[in-house]
This record gives C-alpha cells, sequence and structure tokens, in this order.
C-alpha cells in the first residue's frame, strides 16, 4: 500500500509540473506576442487549448462530460 501512495504522490506531482509548464507557455505567447522565444519548442500552447476546447464544445454532451471528468481528475472543487 506504501507503493501505491508514493507512485500517486509523483504522478500527482508530475502533473502538476506539467500544468506549470503550460502556465507558462501561456504567459510567455502573451508577452512575446507569438514571436519565437529562443529556448522554447516551436509549438503555440493558446492554439493547442483552443483546439482542445473546440473539440470538446463540438461534442456536446460528449464533451462536458469530458470536461467534468478532466476538472475531477485534476481536483477541482466547484464553489
Amino acid at each position: 500500500m506504501d507503493i501505491i501512495k508514493k507512485l500517486g504522490g509523483w504522478a500527482s506531482e508530475l502533473a502538476q509540473v506539467g500544468l506549470s509548464f503550460i502556465a507558462l507557455g501561456v504567459v510567455l505567447e502573451i508577452l512575446f506576442s507569438g514571436a519565437s522565444i529562443p529556448f522554447w519548442p516551436d509549438i503555440s500552447v493558446v492554439s493547442n487549448i483552443l483546439g482542445i476546447l473546440s473539440s470538446l464544445s463540438a461534442e456536446g454532451l460528449l464533451g462536458l462530460i469530458a470536461l467534468l471528468f478532466i476538472l475531477h481528475l485534476f481536483g477541482y472543487k466547484g464553489k
């Protein structure tokens, strides 16, 4: 059981690091207005996020269920 808790904690921390990189990408794209950033790969984080959101919205109820599932995975507590 202790190993499962350690693996769960490790996965949670890895997800937090990933979310931090996504947030950094959004901020860098806003600051540099989409210009090429020397140390950042040639990807558009904002375009990728908008693509995911548009594909979820195009699916209607199934997209809403998927969005709720994703929010549940990240531990979002509605206030």
